[in-house]
């Protein structure tokens, strides 16, 4: 049968161009890690290949996809093959040593990668060249975008107090403009290990790495490739990282042992969660673009979600593919096909190329190339900015194709999805890797969301959405979400019984397990040191905690740590709010000489904070708020001036006028929007996405940077689920003095 044909011809070439010790290698060190219970998972190209799902490199199986084996391994190419494996990103600091250990510093070292300036490294480094002082170059470089191509103007100048007629700015500004591209410094690369048969002292300069017991090689990816070394990437993931917390709290809590491989496949509840557009938090799939394609998409099959993985990139955006995909799978339009013998390589997406490898595929059926000369192509397609050489390929194949018989336009439109691709292209065996994780992770959210959503914390920074939003979206699901206290918190976020439902009680048929809430660790706490938590913990296994002089003289905590639990009210659990807690820790008496002294009384009584002032405070100490929302605090202020909950924008028609005030949870400017940009509002209801465009985000620039609050009024825009309000003007809330972070331009 055709997966036999396939290991067949795998083997056979592997053998012809003699790789079978590669391939051992990187199982080597796969299984180095699992040894060590570290979740990895190889991705890209390695993806193509039955030899790594079967030695378990990767766990996307090939019989599920169509995939082009040559895009690995290519005989004209007679290259070793480039395999990718993600480690959790908390632990892939055990794997490099072990590599080292394993092989020796002497035939093992990691790749270097050159830094180029881009436009706030430049205006640093030029600024500080040319006198200014660090106060003015910070204050030019934070209202630098990184993508304007014009560098600082005058009205940036001016912004920034500084006058840009000065001759010295002058210089700046041209500087910086000229410097923008050079290279900068040499760093090591993100994960890419060269292993050699014998000594690479031999082969290569090498050096000793600024991190100790490390060495790396004095070239970069491109020599390497161009030399033909053999080298292994060994990447991190966080999504990795928190499947695998996510899985060992649902082992502990609800009894139930979970893998990569036994989650549950092909669940109905699961695509119509991501139908729905609910997928904060979901691997690869939760960006507000993501989220306004998924509810056109409509997932209902585990390769929809690879389509869905790669619809949204440059590549299928810039060739104009997006749309006709989506009519064709919605019956608006017919499916055809080019050329007849474009059939069977663009069946499965109905006549529409998204993928890389089905470019390649298309290059030698109808453009003249040949397996080799296809992959020629798709490196050009990621060097073509660095190096050029993707011109005359492009201009062959868009000749090659008319000459049979294809219409121009649409190999034009071939042609501008390669220079999509060279932006930042997917291949299918690359989205079918992520397209596991990202059910994996979406499964997790449906069934165990108090799980994954401790998971998430206690694996942050990670993700397109901060612990507010995280929070925010688990109480919406109907988690508790508990706060930080000195009774029973840990260092990580952990489960705790919620009293009301059955922790064991597994979620079936759709319905999500229930019966934990989320306590918040002290990790959560700004100012808080791991090692004081842990001075608590220790304490409280031995003595529990009823007094503060105990906790400071006892269990070694100064009145400065203390200060930091109190202002994150993590004394309540024993009747103490933030400001009777800071008295009492005002109160401690301090020094050998005083310890055996009691502190003074303390029945004075202290005005209760407000809802506002508590606000406030929670989002200094804990970057969140579990009590209120800060727009649900304003509503009636807000409801007084006709301002929409977000929830209930989908009850206006589409084209209506609407307001919407929010947090601002991210902002983004992709590539291929052409200036435009997205931000992610967020009140007590939802989230929803709000489009500026760049005329709008020039004349209230200031604002879209740098306001965290904000009411906007637009547009609404409505296709199926998919919601989002067109900007046309923007006021700050007068809501002042919060310090929620939204995460920007990412």
């Amino acid at each position: 049968n055709s997966v036999q044909e396939q290991v067949s011809h795998e083997l056979d070439l592997v053998e012809e161009l003699n790789f079978p010790a590669y391939f051992l290698t990187v199982y080597d060190i796969v299984r180095m890690a699992r040894e060590r219970g570290i979740l990895c998972q190889g991705r890209g190209s390695a993806a193509n290949s039955a030899i790594c799902y079967a030695l378990g490199i990767t766990s996307v199986d090939p019989a599920r996809s169509h995939m082009l084996f040559e895009r690995f391994i290519s005989r004209e190419r007679r290259e070793p093959p480039d395999i990718d494996v993600d480690f959790e990103h908390e632990r892939r600091e055990e794997i490099i040593p072990a590599i080292y250990q394993k092989y020796g510093r002497d035939r093992a070292a990691m790749i270097n990668a050159v830094i180029s300036y881009r436009p706030r490294s430049a205006i640093r480094d030029v600024g500080k060249a040319l006198g200014l002082s660090l106060a003015q170059i910070g204050e030019l470089s934070k209202r630098m975008d990184r993508w304007d191509k014009r560098g600082l103007t005058p009205q940036t100048i001016e912004e920034a107090g500084l006058d840009p007629q000065e001759t010295r700015l002058q210089h700046c500004i041209a500087l910086t403009q000229a410097l923008q591209g050079f290279p900068r410094h040499v760093s090591i690369h993100s994960g890419g290990f060269v292993i050699s048969e014998g000594s690479l002292r031999a082969r290569a300069p090498i050096e000793p790495a600024t991190m100790d017991q490390r060495t790396v090689i004095q070239w970069d990816k491109d020599d390497i490739d161009a030399l033909g070394f053999v080298k292994l990437d060994c990447l991190a993931l966080g999504m990795l990282t928190a499947i695998q917390k996510a899985f060992s709290l649902i082992e502990l809590k609800h009894k139930r042992d979970l893998q990569l491989a036994t989650v549950p496949a092909e669940d109905e509840a699961v695509y119509a969660m991501c139908t729905r557009g609910e997928t904060m938090g979901v691997f690869q799939i939760e960006s507000r673009a993501q989220m306004s394609m998924l509810p056109r998409l409509r997932p209902r099959c585990f390769y929809d979600l690879v389509i869905e993985v790669s619809i949204v990139r440059p590549g299928p955006i810039q060739g104009g593919m997006v749309h006709p995909y989506l009519n064709r799978r919605n019956g608006l339009e017919p499916v055809h096909y080019a050329h007849p013998d474009l059939k069977p390589i663009l069946e499965r997406t109905l006549g529409v190329p998204i993928f890389q490898e089905q470019v390649m595929e298309m290059a030698s059926a109808v453009g003249g190339f040949s397996p080799g000369e296809s992959d020629q192509l798709r490196r050009a397609m990621g060097a073509w900015r660095k190096k050029g050489g993707l011109a005359p390929l492009l201009t062959r194949l868009v000749t090659n194709m008319e000459a049979r018989g294809i219409e121009p336009q649409y190999a034009q439109q071939i042609a501008d999805q390669i220079l999509g691709f060279g932006e930042y292209g997917f291949p299918e065996s690359h989205a079918a890797s992520f397209a596991l994780l990202v059910y994996v992770s979406a499964w997790l959210k449906h069934y165990y969301p108090a799980a994954f959503t401790t998971a998430l914390l206690n694996s942050q920074p990670m993700g397109f959405y901060s612990p507010s939003s995280l929070v925010g979206e688990a109480k919406r699901q109907g988690v508790e979400v508990r706060p930080p206290c000195v009774l029973s918190s840990q260092w990580e976020s952990i489960l705790e019984a919620d009293n009301q439902h059955d922790p064991c009680a597994d979620g079936v048929q759709g319905r999500p397990a229930r019966g934990m809430a989320i306590r918040l660790g002290f990790h959560q706490i700004k100012g808080m040191k791991q090692e004081s938590a842990e001075h608590l913990m220790a304490f409280r296994e031995h003595s529990p905690i009823s007094d503060l002089t105990e906790l400071h003289h006892r269990a070694g905590l100064s009145q400065a740590e203390l200060r930091v639990l109190a202002r994150a009210d993590a004394f309540a659990a024993l009747g103490w709010s933030r400001r009777d807690a800071l008295w009492r820790i005002d109160g401690l008496w301090s020094g050998p000489l005083l310890n055996a002294l009691s502190p003074p009384s303390d029945s004075s009584k202290i005005p209760e904070a407000s809802a506002y002032e508590n606000l406030q405070l929670d989002f200094l100490n804990l970057g969140l708020c579990l009590k209120k929302h800060p727009i649900e605090l304003g509503r009636d202020w807000l409801n007084q001036r006709n301002v929409t909950p977000i929830t209930e924008l989908k009850k206006h028609p589409h084209g209506s006028r609407v307001s919407v005030a929010g947090l601002v949870t991210h902002r983004q400017r992709p590539q291929t929007a052409s200036g435009v940009i997205f931000l992610g509002m967020e009140d007590e209801t939802g989230i929803t996405n709000v489009v500026v465009w760049p005329k709008i985000y020039e004349r209230q620039r200031s604002v879209i940077r740098s306001e965290g609050l904000l009411l906007v009024r637009g547009t609404l825009q409505k296709e199926r689920e998919a919601l989002s309000v067109v900007a046309r003007s923007f006021e700050v809330l007068p809501l002042e003095g919060l310090s929620a972070k939204s995460r920007d331009f990412r």
